[in-house]
């Protein structure tokens, strides 16, 4: 799989020879202590490698929690960095789940930070707030357009307290989730790779509720967190996301790194198993 195709391009590869799931590395105190491992830098290390070295040939999407690195200042950037270098130099996708989101020239900053060419954090795609509005991400989708990359903007998501925004309604009548997603939609088909934008939809939601119409096969991928530990079941994707399965990416995190160092490659490859099953 060549880095040069664009962000769609590549996640269609993926799809085809590794499937949909996605491991999630947050490396949460509790997860470090479970692993035998001190809550300091060198226990992000090892828990950040030792579950990269198990995706390796079996998963092709990672997507690594931000925030659990930043905890440790410059030492936890620096893993993060080497992370997400030698995940792509396996030709694995990194997803980084840094949900920014800001105006101007800071939020060029942040586009410069995790899309850029070069960049010391460079990654496949990241994760965004429209919550300043979609078009305040304008900037971001047209750095990831030219750079090939991908861009995933929080639409529906599983906390509680988001669905008082979410299944708000604009002038038009129509959910915030629902006019985030056709915002989304019209760039995302409009790319030169068309389908690398896309958007964050929680698996453990229904989605009806929130304005989303799964009926509808919008050219988008969807990034769909709450599977495993959550309460969400892969098996149930179809259902929960209708015309939206066929390019969701199952992100998997505690229910894969809470089974520990030594069963944590049998868990990938079993995940990654029903997932292929669930959406075959």
């Amino acid at each position: 799989m060549t880095m040069s195709a664009g962000f769609a391009t590549r996640l269609a590869q993926v799809f085809l020879e590794f499937g949909h799931l996605c491991v999630g590395i947050d490396p949460h105190p509790f997860l470090l202590k479970s692993w035998g491992l001190d809550d300091d830098s060198r226990g992000l290390r090892e828990l950040s490698f030792r579950t990269l070295d198990a995706c390796v040939n079996h998963v092709g999407i990672i997507k690594p929690q931000v925030a659990f690195y930043e905890r440790y200042g410059s030492a936890g950037y620096s893993i993060l960095e080497e992370l997400i270098r030698r995940a792509r130099a396996a030709g694995i996708i990194v997803i980084a789940d840094a949900k920014r989101g800001d105006i101007g020239t800071t939020m060029d900053a942040y586009n410069a930070t995790w899309l850029g060419a070069g960049s010391p954090l460079e990654s496949d795609a990241v994760t965004v707030s429209p919550y300043l509005g979609v078009g305040s991400l304008d900037g971001t989708f047209s750095l990831a357009n030219d750079a090939g990359k991908g861009v995933f903007v929080l639409a529906a998501t599983s906390n509680p307290e988001g669905a008082e925004i979410q299944r708000g309604r604009n002038e038009s009548g129509q959910s915030i989730a629902g006019h985030i997603i056709d915002e989304v939609s019209r760039r995302s088909v409009s790319a030169t790779d068309p389908g690398s934008f896309g958007v964050v939809l929680g698996a453990t939601l229904d989605l009806t509720s929130f304005g989303v119409d799964t009926s509808s096969a919008y050219p988008l991928p969807v990034l769909a967190p709450g599977f495993g530990a959550q309460g969400a079941m892969v098996r149930d994707a179809k259902h929960v996301f209708g015309a939206f399965a066929q390019n969701i990416i199952v992100a998997q995190t505690r229910s894969i790194l809470s089974v520990g160092p030594d069963a944590i490659f049998e868990a990938i490859r079993r995940e990654s198993g029903e997932t292929a099953d669930a959406l075959a």
